[in-house]
């Protein structure tokens, strides 16, 4: 084992966060303390981002009504996702999809304007900036698990219409809804696996070895 390496006790914590984080819908409402939240977005800015770009930006909403406009966004693109998913659409319509108006905080994260300056690591994955907000992300989403707070990522909506209602510059674009909040208790497998609509697949069926499809 390398020297590098933490305790036992420390690299048990790691891998407990990792194999407990779940996407949450269901939250007690209750409140997050200013020091946790500002411990938790701080270890969301400590992600890696490519050439240290940093495209991440947080919306903290705090206003109830502009709060309820958001879900309201939120219930427009259910219905259509709903409609685009043909006979699955009333078992979708059944489903938990957020908790907008149940958790204690609500974030929007959103990709900062002017990225197109970023070329390093963008020049042909200019993808790169969304992905280094999902590092962010997962960040604040485990350190979330670790504290005790529950959170979930709402992506059920229309992104212009998001920008527009946030206000959001030219070039900026809102990736995620965040709820976070305490729960009552995590769910022991994600949701929509115990709700049946999918089964997660192992990773055996996910690793390959030199070339694609090759099975190690």
């Amino acid at each position: 084992m390398s020297d590098q390496a933490f305790s036992e006790d420390e690299r048990a914590a790691v891998y407990r966060a990792i194999a407990e984080r779940r996407d949450m819908r269901h939250f007690t409402g209750g409140t997050v303390a200013p020091e946790l939240l500002a411990k938790l977005l701080a270890a969301a800015h400590q992600a890696p981002s490519v050439g240290l770009m940093q495209p991440w930006r947080f919306i903290r909403v705090s206003d109830r009504a502009l709060r309820q406009r958001i879900q309201a966004l939120v219930e427009e693109e259910r219905v259509r996702t709903a409609d685009a998913l043909g006979e699955r659409s009333d078992e979708f319509m059944k489903l938990k999809v957020e908790g907008i108006n149940d958790c204690a905080e609500v974030l929007v994260a959103a990709l900062g304007d002017d990225r197109e300056r970023h070329i390093f690591g963008r020049r042909t994955l200019p993808e790169m900036d969304m992905a280094s907000l999902s590092c962010a992300i997962q960040n604040l989403w485990l350190a979330a698990r670790a504290e005790g707070m529950g959170m979930g990522w709402v992506s059920l909506f229309e992104p212009k219409a998001m920008a527009e209602l946030l206000g959001l510059p030219a070039g900026a674009k809102p990736l995620a809804i965040l709820c976070l909040g305490p729960v009552e208790k995590f769910y022991p497998a994600p949701m929509l696996a115990l709700e049946g609509w999918a089964e997660p697949r192992p990773l055996s069926d996910l690793l390959y070895e030199n070339h694609w499809g090759v099975k190690p």
